[in-house]
Parts: C-alpha cells; structure tokens; sequence
C-alpha cells in the first residue's frame, strides 16, 4: 500500500488522508475550493464549519458518493478517482441519518451489513459479538431495533461501521439529538476506537466534542481552509484584549435562554457543555453585569459563576467564519438579497 511518509519530530509518520487542490463545483457555484490538507494516520481529525461552507461536499467526496470536479486524493493509500474501489474496502461511514432496518434485531442488522462485505460466516458473527460488548449491547443482540431508544439505535449505527475493520472512520454529527449520557459514551467509543489506531475523522457542530476529542481541526469557510492547528493552539491564537470568558451554572438552563445571552451585543461567544453548564465570552467592564441581569430577568437561577481569560473553540469558530447566520436550502431563493459580503475571517493556515 502506497502512502506518502512524512517525517515530524524525528518521527517517520504515515498519511492516512492527502487532499491536493480538491474542487467541487455545482455549476456556477464552487462548494469546495482547491482544497489541499493531509490527516495523520491514527489521529483523530475535526472537521468544522458553518452550514453550507463545503464540509459536508467534501467528506461526500472522500467517501467516493461525489466525484470532484479537479484535483486529487488518496485516502488509505488509494487513489480517490481510479481506485474507489479500494477506497470503499478500507473506510467506514457513520452517517448523521442512521442505516438500519426497524423490523430487524440488532444481529440481524449487523450480520446484514456484514453479508455486503462478502465477511465469512464465522468471522461475521466472531465480530458482531466482539462490536456489541464494545457498545455494551450484548443482551439487546436478538431485539428488534424499532424497540431501542435513539441513544441505542446510534450506538449500533456506529458498530454497523466498524464491521468491516477499516483503516478510517469517517463519523458525520455523531451525537446530534442525543441525551447528555449517550453523548458522553458515543466520546468514549469514539476514543476507545481511536486507541486501537483507526484514523477518524469527526464532522461535528459541538465545539466541545471537537476540543476534547480531535487531535487536530480544521475550520473550513467558502470552501477553503480558514484555520486549522490544535485546538489548543487554535484557541491561542485568538487575542484576549478586553475578552473574559465566564462559566456559568444555571439551574434552570433553556435553549431560550442560551439565544437570549448569544444575542447580547456584548457576547462574543456561547458554548453550552452540559444540561447546567455554559462558557461566555464577552467583552467589556460591565458585560458581567449585563449577562447576568439578562439571565435574572429571564427567570435564570445562578448556581456559580467562574471567570478566566482562557478563549473556547467557539471563540476561534466565530472569528474565521462570523456570527452571520447561514442557512441552506435545495433550490436557489427568489432574487430578494440586496448583498452583504462574506464575514471578515481571521488569518489561518
């Protein structure tokens, strides 16, 4: 198998993923521009981005259910374009809709997938035992999935991918809609199969998950690279000036909430970590004072409040790609936008 070497530290280290000037275009419109990154193998790489900046185009591509419109990549060694094939033997795909059949039982699911990968009997069903003890599932083997919560049928989804053993993983919004509990232990697996030595590549909105689980991310923004280094290093790179980023515990914690404290002029960015738990930045003398009589005014009740200077991945985010709100639909609007230009983006490489 033929991957490039590349030599960090010392080290001799393999790329699991090379894009080189990667476009893909939809007429007059380009999703992905000329995008060129290498993944590490065995790293876990974050994939971030607002709705429609070209993250999902381009994982679409690397799963070969898009073609480019130019340039190139090799992923597991293989070339994208003349060796798909190859490609689809030696990478897994946990999809953000999940692929399962309800009338089936959990082995049934499995062993069906598996018949696909032409796997032999005894090793099919050697892994289905092994898969479902990692999830911890063992004793919902022989039910069908209709009865499972979402939190178990997603735990299956991502074993569905791993059947197959692959090189990369490739995992697509893997705890939106989940419970904190399920989150939580979609992380560990997530971990657990990283440790083993499969390259994963996490496509997620959670700025949380993104910095407690990638080694690496990329921020991609119209197409292109906007930013892309550690997470630590990412957030280093934001200058504090009069930002103070509080935590801030609240009881009675809502999504109405939350929209009311982001929408605040002085709030540069909210990250919620848990069902209680927030993370503000914002910038001024007086902005604890504005946040926390907004959150009194709404009816908050304030368990704890902390404050660092230390910024947040969501503080990185919204400085490449801007607070704008970008929606997406499948079919172009009435011609009633009147034009404002891209969000000014920070520097990244």
């Amino acid at each position: 198998m033929s991957k490039l070497l590349i030599e960090i530290e010392g080290k001799m280290t393999k790329n699991a993923i090379e894009l080189n000037n990667l476009t893909k275009k939809f007429g007059d419109f380009t999703a992905v521009d000329d995008l060129s990154l290498a993944v590490e193998e065995g790293e876990i790489f974050g994939f971030l981005g607002p709705n429609g900046a070209g993250k999902s185009t381009t994982i679409r591509m690397l799963c070969t259910l898009a073609q480019p419109t130019s340039g190139s990549a090799r992923v597991a060694g293989f070339d994208l374009i003349k060796e798909s094939d190859q490609v689809r033997q030696n990478i897994g795909l946990v999809a953000e809709k999940m692929i399962m059949y309800d009338r089936l039982t959990a082995a049934e699911n499995l062993r069906f997938f598996g018949k696909l990968y032409s796997m032999p009997k005894q090793k099919l069903e050697e892994r289905i035992d092994e898969l479902l003890e990692l999830v911890d599932m063992q004793e919902w083997k022989n039910t069908q999935i209709s009865k499972f919560s979402t939190g178990m049928k997603q735990r299956i989804n991502v074993i569905r991918a791993l059947l197959p053993e692959p090189e990369i993983l490739f995992m697509d919004e893997p705890t939106l809609g989940l419970d904190p509990q399920t989150t939580f232990s979609i992380r560990d697996i997530t971990r657990e199969i990283n440790q083993s030595g499969m390259t994963i590549i996490l496509t997620t909105h959670a700025m949380t998950e993104a910095e407690v689980l990638s080694d690496r991310v990329a921020i991609i923004d119209h197409g292109k690279i906007a930013a892309l280094d550690t997470p630590q290093n990412l957030k280093n790179m934001i200058s504090h000036g009069d930002i103070t980023v509080f935590g801030i515990k609240i009881d009675n914690l809502t999504r109405e909430l939350i929209e009311k404290i982001r929408s605040l002029e002085m709030v540069t960015a909210v990250a919620q970590q848990d069902d209680y738990n927030l993370k503000v930045s914002a910038r001024g003398d007086d902005a604890l004072n504005q946040i926390i009589d907004t959150i009194r005014g709404e009816g908050g009740d304030i368990a704890s409040l902390t404050n660092s200077n230390e910024s947040t991945l969501e503080d990185v985010f919204l400085a490449v790609t801007g607070k704008q709100m970008r929606d997406q639909a499948t079919e172009k609007p009435v011609n009633t936008h009147h034009g404002h230009g891209p969000a000014p983006k920070a520097r990244g490489r």
